[in-house]
């Protein structure tokens, strides 16, 4: 059984999967509630398929880029089940995850929301492989006609003006690319491609 889960984008998704078969799925869109969402939605997908945390014998979990804190709660997660229950733990890109499920027999990109006015960013050919990337980049530098997928377009819809499904990963690809090796398997580590936006205080100046 392979649980799966990505938490890098405004999505809360999880899923469980029997090989490719996707036994349950949970995705709930609501930004900065990451911490309070995972939990309850493995929950509610282990009690859909009737399966025990026990029965789990991998865990799969995107590791960004994507956003510091909602980032670490899927990847902390992750690597905590793998160490309380002994199995292994491995990590795919989030914007590879977004990819899997486009379906448009042409070359498109992958822009997701970075803040800061930025977008993680990553172009794919007809054949859903990563061909660059991943970035973080002002949207301008990569403006294109062509088919974008994630929340780019919808934040900057005049540099991408073509937007596709889907607009957030979905687990139920994450596992399926884990369960075909179709992406790139990666370390359950955060894929970080900036400094977090918090950053340690300064130690404070002498005072004469």
């Amino acid at each position: 059984m392979l649980l799966a889960f990505d938490t890098a984008t405004s999505a809360v998704t999880v899923a469980l999967l029997d090989g490719v078969d996707v036994l349950a799925e949970s995705t709930v869109v609501e930004p900065m509630r990451h911490g309070e969402l995972l939990a309850p939605g493995i929950d509610r997908v282990l009690a859909a398929a009737d399966v025990a945390v026990g029965d789990l014998d991998r865990v799969a979990v995107g590791v960004g880029p994507g956003p510091f804190t909602g980032l670490r709660v899927g990847v902390v997660t992750a690597r905590t089940l793998a160490m309380v229950l002994g199995i292994p733990a491995v990590g795919v890109c989030t914007l590879d995850i977004v990819a899997a499920d486009v379906v448009v027999g042409e070359a498109f990109a992958v822009a997701t929301d970075a803040r800061r006015k930025e977008v993680y960013w990553a172009r794919y050919g007809r054949d859903g492989r990563r061909t660059e990337g991943p970035a973080v980049v002002k949207p301008a530098t990569v403006a294109m006609d062509g088919p974008v997928a994630g929340q780019g377009p919808q934040l900057y819809g005049e540099l991408f003006p073509r937007a596709v499904e889907p607009r957030f990963p979905s687990a139920s690809a994450l596992g399926r690319i884990v369960e075909t090796g179709s992406a790139e398997l990666l370390a359950a580590e955060p894929l970080y491609l900036r400094r977090p936006d918090v950053s340690p205080p300064s130690a404070p100046k002498p005072v004469s």
